[in-house]
């Protein structure tokens, strides 16, 4: 009966990490129809049903991860794809904005692994984590960018983007890939 337990406790554990309150704090419609019916375990009644409850859905949860069919994610995850997909407009991350107020990003740093100049005379930059930005204003840089140089990328007026490169003047930019 401990392993029982300590399943129930583990798929708990894997609800505090997803962000997830106590049933009132979160309504039932934004949850996956299986993590719900794990939190239903919790209103039946008598102790037998309970951990009875809890051991099969605790189960049915730990299938649907192997399988690919859920996927469980810590605040320190949601927090990665948040600053990987810095650029982009998605509302899908919203997904990730469960619990407390996620921290608020206004900037990245990264380095650059290729940069080449586009047919209009203006950079496309290749960071080492795979983001693509493209230069959009016509400001000349005084170094062309290269490998390993330092680029830091920042939130600017009217959701355009600054990307300052090598810590040179800073070009407007927009996150391409």
């Amino acid at each position: 009966m401990t392993g029982s337990w300590m399943r129930a406790g583990a798929a708990a554990a894997v609800a505090a990490g997803l962000g997830f309150g106590p049933a009132a704090a979160q309504p039932a419609a934004t949850r996956a129809e299986i993590f719900q019916r794990l939190i239903d375990c919790r209103k039946l009644g008598d102790d037998a049903q309970r951990l009875a409850c809890y051991d099969a859905q605790a189960a049915a949860v730990d299938q649907a991860e192997a399988k690919g069919d859920i996927v469980v994610v810590d605040r320190q995850q949601a927090d990665q794809v948040r600053r990987q997909a810095f650029g982009f407009t998605l509302p899908s991350l919203s997904l990730f904005d469960r619990g407390e107020a996620p921290e608020k990003i206004d900037s990245v740093t990264g380095v650059v692994k290729s940069a080449r100049m586009g047919g209009d005379g203006k950079w496309v930059v290749e960071l080492q984590d795979g983001a693509v930005w493209a230069q959009t204003d016509s400001e000349r840089l005084m170094r062309d960018p290269a490998p390993g140089m330092e680029a830091k990328i920042r939130r600017a007026a009217m959701g355009s983007y600054m990307m300052n490169l090598g810590g040179q003047r800073a070009v407007r930019a927009r996150r391409v890939e």
